[in-house]
């Protein structure tokens, strides 16, 4: 009888085989090298990988899923079921881990783990990183958190809005969204629509209800890309600068700060990733001493607050936590064809005017070379001076200083009492090349909205070359030939939207305006932070009082050395970092002149 193959044969036939007890043979001997083999690959993964698991691994998340971000503005409409989904969680290890006050580059390079989980209780922002991943997400990594803040920290300031100004009734001012009185165009200045009676300290109202219309706002704070801080800073300090003592200065920022280090929010990254608006000068929130004659609040001096960022008029140039925004100018688009249609208009128009300057003298300054232009002005033939004084002037119309603006090819902005001066931007908006005397006018202050390249849109001068009678202004500019004069035109024209802040009641179609061009900074910069944080890099050679050299860099860029500009922003005498009782009387001085634009 031929047998089959041991293979093809019943295992309960093979027993009764002649073959039963070799088989059976093989089959322990399988079994025992099985097993040899089992307890070697336990034994290396599991008793030596436990041994490694805090050595570093290459970062691998996987993206976050779509389903669970919020989509665009219709975040704040949808139902609280969803909104509670995910919920929030905070991680309680990793304040710790972010040392608090870093405010230039990443002190913090924890040991990643291969378990994502691990990774994201050590960056709890990691979500926000990978909304980008999300191509189908027009919001992806541009999500922005807005605080809910109680009342008293903004919309009761302008229940209240009498008292924002000890001369000026800043109620009008605060009308339209913070836009102000529309203007009638009744000699032909402006254009129909558009245009306001804005006060150029009104800049905490207008950015406040421009955010309302961002289309990527967020109410699950573990995506946002920035947090935004809702708070009128510079309404708060516009009410008690004159005749209040320093408790009642500092109240409101000492509030703040205590009710958003409670938030879970702040845990993320100390407040790193925060940022608010004060439509005012940087020196009414940097006060140096605890004496009651000392100008101003010290909320950007407290340490919560150096870890925001803090967007003003005008920003120190020894200091890292505040940025330069554009001054609110009288135009205010609400659609890209308003734009359009006024960049034409500008381009067309005939100039007589070689150069113009509006302003007044400042004869107790004596540092001032206001004396010597407004001289210069009154010389030339070719020269258009608009005076400006208390009582009534014509520097008061807004339809005469932009009629000025429009005939002249150039315009004349020297420092006001501090740095800057609302006048560069309206004169660039009427399409005329702006001529500064002080890089701290324009050039290391509004390095989000113009170029880094001064000389493509503006004239510089020294003060020293003024002040020394060295130059004449009129024989400085008839050396650029006039062909120049049109392409540097032409790119002051191109920079209109972008200094411009559109009505907050509606959104520009494709153009960005100055609230998209500071938002959208604020977000690259707390972006690169965060990717800095997990690749542990850091910069430790930052020197903040040279912040202003930073701010020109190019791309990728690290090494600062000497600078054209540096004696423009000598370290000052005491040695603080700031301009000591210089920026105070500026300040003050700046706040006391507002009498002249009073309405």
């Amino acid at each position: 009888m031929r047998r089959r193959p041991a293979s093809n044969v019943p295992s309960e036939q093979m027993e009764k085989g002649a073959g039963k007890h070799h088989n059976t043979r093989i089959c322990f001997l399988a079994s025992l090298s099985a097993m040899f083999w089992i307890l070697l690959l336990y034994f290396h993964f599991v008793v030596l990988g436990s041994s490694t698991v805090n050595e570093p691994v290459t970062l691998q998340l996987d993206p976050v899923n779509a389903d669970s971000i919020p989509t665009h503005a219709t975040d704040a409409h949808q139902s609280e079921s969803h909104l509670k989904t995910p919920p929030y969680r905070r991680i309680e290890n990793h304040p710790k881990s972010i040392p608090d006050h870093e405010t230039n580059g990443s002190q913090m390079n924890p040991s990643l783990t291969s378990t994502p989980s691990r990774v994201e209780e050590n960056y709890p922002f990691i979500r926000a990183l990978r909304t980008v991943e999300n191509k189908s997400d027009p919001c992806g990594g541009r999500y922005i958190y807005v605080h809910d803040l109680p009342s008293r920290f903004n919309e009761d300031m302008l229940k209240e809005c009498r008292s924002l100004s000890l001369w000026t009734n800043m109620c009008k001012f605060t009308t339209n969204s913070g836009l102000g009185p529309p203007l009638e165009n009744v000699e032909g200045v402006f254009s129909d629509t558009g245009w306001h009676a804005t006060n150029q300290f009104a800049v905490d109202v207008i950015f406040n209800n421009r955010m309302k219309q961002y289309e990527c706002l967020t109410r699950d704070s573990s995506i946002a890309a920035a947090v935004f801080v809702p708070f009128y800073a510079g309404f708060d300090i516009a009410r008690y600068l004159w005749g209040y003592n320093i408790s009642r200065r500092d109240a409101a920022s000492l509030d703040l700060v205590d009710w958003l280090m409670k938030r879970p929010e702040w845990g993320i990254m100390g407040g790193r990733d925060h940022f608010l608006v004060a439509g005012r000068i940087t020196w009414d929130f940097r006060r140096l001493t605890e004496e009651e004659y000392d100008w101003g609040n010290k909320l950007l001096f407290l340490p919560a607050a150096k870890n925001m960022s803090m967007l003003v008029v005008e920003s120190s140039p020894w200091n890292a936590n505040d940025f330069g925004i554009p001054y609110p100018t009288y135009f205010h688009p609400a659609k890209d064809a308003d734009v359009f249609i006024w960049q034409d208009r500008m381009r067309k128009l005939e100039r007589k005017w070689l150069f113009s300057f509006a302003g007044a003298p400042r004869p107790d300054n004596p540092k001032s070379i206001r004396g010597q232009i407004i001289d210069q002005c009154k010389k030339s033939n070719v020269g258009k001076l608009l005076e400006c004084d208390f009582g009534e002037s014509k520097c008061h119309s807004p339809s005469s200083i932009m009629q000025m603006f429009q005939s002249s090819l150039f315009c004349l902005q020297p420092q006001g009492d501090s740095y800057t001066r609302r006048s560069a931007f309206d004169s660039m908006l009427a399409g005329c090349i702006p001529v500064f005397f002080h890089p701290g006018s324009a050039y290391t202050q509004y390095t989000w909205h113009l170029p880094k390249n001064y000389t493509k849109y503006s004239v510089f001068i020294p003060e020293d070359d003024i002040r020394k009678r060295n130059v004449s202004i009129e024989e400085r500019l008839l050396q650029i030939s006039p062909e120049q004069v049109k392409i540097m035109r032409e790119e002051v024209i191109s920079l209109i939207p972008r200094l411009v802040y559109a009505d907050p009641r509606s959104k520009l179609e494709t153009l960005e305006d100055a609230f998209d061009v500071a938002v959208g900074a604020i977000i690259d910069k707390v972006t690169k932070l965060r990717r800095d944080i997990i690749e542990g890099q850091t910069d430790e050679n930052f020197i903040e009082e040279n912040s202003w050299k930073y701010a020109l860099l190019d791309e990728g860029q690290r090494e600062v050395g000497a600078h054209e500009w540096d004696p423009f922003f000598s370290k000052p005498k005491d040695g603080s970092g700031d301009s000591g009782d210089s920026s105070a009387e500026a300040a003050k001085k700046s706040w006391k002149n507002e009498r002249r634009d009073r309405s």
